[in-house]
């Protein structure tokens, strides 16, 4: 795989290698292979798979991880893409102490599928998602609750195990919508010890939405996490830091999304993705005149690590934590 241009060569030589530790975990990133899917299965065009050949395999993510940040050990947690049309019970086969799975989860699957799916896999936990939830219960996305998403039986078992949850949570206000808020921390009181982590900061991609997460409320709970995925934004970043335990705190990608070039910015209280590629993800800017030469979201998202979280924590966010996490739950 032949990814970087001369000017991503700079960026890494000049503002990330000198900075970045020696090892890196990033614990949001989707792998699948074709036959995951149903045969003839093709995904929307303008979909970023595309870019791949409609797959993402670990093979790839590491000779990807070898180009990006050659002077690295890369560690990851992966799952597979939570379309509807995915087989759950295929996962992906990691591989050695570095590589860590989720399985796919569905309020439809019962627990003793649940329980299989994780133990022939030794997964350290589940990945649930709204569109499950919603073609479940006949609702649209938007309607989706967090507490549609897992059932009390999968919730009970996780509980029982120890295990760990990263959970996109839904609804169009996203972190800063009160029965979010309520839900989240009424799941982290009532299993104390599933480790919660909240994807994308709460899909807090914009400041006001962090702003009015009523973050701090978080802080007492040992078994809330979040994860970084496609925030590239150091006031976010920062923010996030200063009002939340840097110990809790994991680096995520959500690659190979994190793959495509782009940035994304804030407009008027909005997310907005500046692609300098043909793909669609979420509320996507397309520089269809090649204006702006782009390096990739995983490198942004970096630089804004490195630019809004104190030098002391890096190390922690950017490998520490989440090796300890999913280590302490792979060693149970």
């Amino acid at each position: 795989m032949k990814l970087l241009n001369e000017r991503d060569r700079r960026i890494y030589r000049e503002e990330l290698a000198p900075r970045l530790p020696a090892r890196i975990f990033d614990a949001h990133v989707h792998v699948f292979d074709r036959d995951f899917f149903p045969p003839g299965f093709t995904f929307p065009p303008r979909t970023c798979y595309h870019k791949f050949g409609g797959a993402f395999p670990l093979p790839l993510w590491r000779e990807a991880m070898k180009e990006l940040l050659p002077e690295q050990e890369v560690w990851l947690n992966c799952f597979s893409t939570p379309r509807r049309e995915i087989d759950r019970d295929r996962m992906p086969e990691v591989k050695g102490p570095r590589e860590f799975v989720m399985a796919l989860v569905s309020p439809a699957d019962p627990v003793e599928k649940v329980k299989q799916r994780i133990e022939s896999a030794r997964a350290v936990g589940v990945k649930p998602y709204l569109n499950y939830a919603a073609e479940l219960y006949g609702k649209k996305n938007g309607e989706v609750e967090i507490f549609d998403m897992l059932t009390p039986e999968q919730l009970a078992y996780l509980d029982e195990k120890a295990l760990a949850v990263t959970l996109h949570i839904p609804r169009a206000g996203r972190f800063a919508d009160p029965l979010n808020q309520r839900q989240m921390r009424e799941l982290c009181e009532k299993y104390p010890h599933i480790k919660f982590i909240f994807a994308h900061i709460g899909r807090a991609y914009f400041m006001r939405n962090l702003r009015e997460s009523n973050l701090e409320e978080f802080v007492q709970y040992p078994n809330a996490f979040f994860d970084t995925a496609m925030v590239n934004s150091a006031e976010i970043l920062k923010y996030l830091c200063d009002r939340f335990p840097a110990e809790r705190i994991l680096f995520g990608t959500d690659t190979p999304i994190a793959l495509l070039r782009g940035k994304s910015v804030e407009i008027n209280d909005q997310c907005a993705y500046l692609m300098g590629e043909n793909y669609a993800i979420g509320t996507s800017i397309i520089d269809t005149e090649g204006a702006v030469e782009f390096t990739f979201f995983f490198y942004e998202q970096l630089r804004g690590l490195l630019a809004g979280i104190p030098e002391g924590d890096l190390e922690k966010v950017l490998f520490t934590n989440a090796h300890q996490l999913f280590t302490g739950i792979r060693a149970q």
